[in-house]
């Protein structure tokens, strides 16, 4: 496929409706089971469930990939997603939405490695950059534009989950009118090859960051609305919050990605964390919220890219799909502890832990580039 073909365009276009739901429920799930006044660590683990089901997921991403090809499985993992979503209006209680989440985690799980692995196995060394960034860029584009539905739409569960649902089965539609291929020695490659992707020394800092960013990244999404509503703010008004966290991505991805390339991926990465710390903080001072909610989606939400970036510089390109299912399995992994551990520790403390685990976990990672700096090399994008 060339950079800006029909399946690349189509494949697109499929993301930006799901990313759409995906941002919906990401806000509104916490602020539906805090209006049924279930405790903060049940609300954690709820959004834990959702990224427990996107471990299991991303694990047999490439078993399926390989076995019924990309259309196929793309059509079952949105299936998945929109019968785990309708589900909400029918089952109650902790446990039934706790399950419900875990499945639509599996679902969004295998959306993301079918489109990543498509676009990766696709792309050439040349346009594989262009390819991935279009990839953040409409991510967040639709994850922004699902925050403001939520300010704009009636917030009501009976009123949601069937519009959502809908726009769910037409991000079956763009992919009936193409197929997408790739080259089958890679894609068959991939499944056998995470677990040394894992362990491979000169990514390690890469895989790191991704922990992180899941870490911070999974904070922020599953309980930022949590803290927002409790600071008083309507639903319609943390979905403005939350979609300037998520512009502030947007707006930070292509120039942290050309300076990443110009000075390197460990000097921005020492930045950025450093910068997702001073966010942190600025939040806990009661600075004001607008500039430090942008500072910190800046920075956070930059993040994840740059380090995935940093960890393929080091693979080959048959190998490339393994490495996207091990950094987005690592990625996970950080998703599904933060929210429960945060969670239960806003819960015996205070709302405003969150900002204080975003910034030590930060700290770590700052740490880590620090002291490892001289035993990594630094991958630079050569023009």
């Amino acid at each position: 496929m060339s950079t800006w073909s029909r399946p690349v365009v189509l494949l697109l276009c499929g993301l930006l409706l799901l990313t759409v739901a995906i941002a919906v429920l990401n806000t509104l799930v916490p602020l539906w089971l805090t209006h049924d006044a279930l405790a903060t660590w049940q609300v954690g683990v709820v959004s834990s469930s959702f990224y427990t089901g996107n471990l299991l997921g991303t694990l047999i991403a490439g078993w399926l990939i390989k076995h019924y090809g990309f259309n196929r499985s793309y059509y079952l993992a949105t299936l998945v997603f929109a019968g785990a979503t309708a589900g909400l209006m029918m089952l109650e209680g902790f446990w039934a939405w706790s399950t419900l989440r875990f499945g639509a985690g599996i679902g969004c799980a295998l959306i993301w490695v079918v489109v990543e692995s498509a676009l990766l196995c696709s792309g050439t060394v040349r346009n594989r950059g262009q390819l991935l960034a279009a990839y953040m860029i409409v991510y967040y584009l639709g994850t922004v534009a699902g925050q403001l539905l939520v300010s704009k739409v009636s917030t009501e569960l009976f009123s949601v989950i069937p519009w959502l649902a809908a726009l769910m089965l037409c991000a079956i539609l763009p992919l009936i009118f193409v197929k997408v291929t790739a080259a089958s020695e890679a894609t068959e490659a991939a499944p056998g090859k995470i677990w040394p992707m894992l362990r491979r020394r000169s990514s390690r800092l890469g895989i790191n960051g991704c922990v992180i960013s899941g870490i911070v990244l999974g904070s922020l999404y599953g309980l930022m609305p949590l803290y927002l509503s409790h600071q008083g703010m309507s639903d319609a008004n943390v979905g403005y919050w939350m979609a300037l966290l998520v512009s502030a991505g947007i707006v930070g991805q292509w120039p942290i990605g050309r300076l990443a390339d110009r000075f390197g991926r460990l000097l921005v990465l020492r930045v950025q964390v450093f910068v997702v710390i001073l966010g942190a903080i600025a939040m806990l001072t009661n600075a004001a919220m607008a500039p430090a909610l942008f500072v910190l989606g800046l920075a956070g939400f930059t993040l994840y890219p740059v380090a995935m970036s940093w960890a393929c510089e080091t693979v080959a390109h048959h190998e490339l799909v393994a490495m996207n299912q091990a950094l987005l399995l690592s990625y996970t992994l950080g998703s599904l502890a933060g929210p429960s551990m945060t969670a239960m520790l806003m819960q015996n403390y205070s709302d405003r832990i969150l900002f204080v685990m975003i910034a030590g976990v930060a700290l770590v990672y700052l740490v880590m580039l620090l002291r490892k700096a001289d035993q990594q090399a630094t991958p630079v994008a050569h023009a």
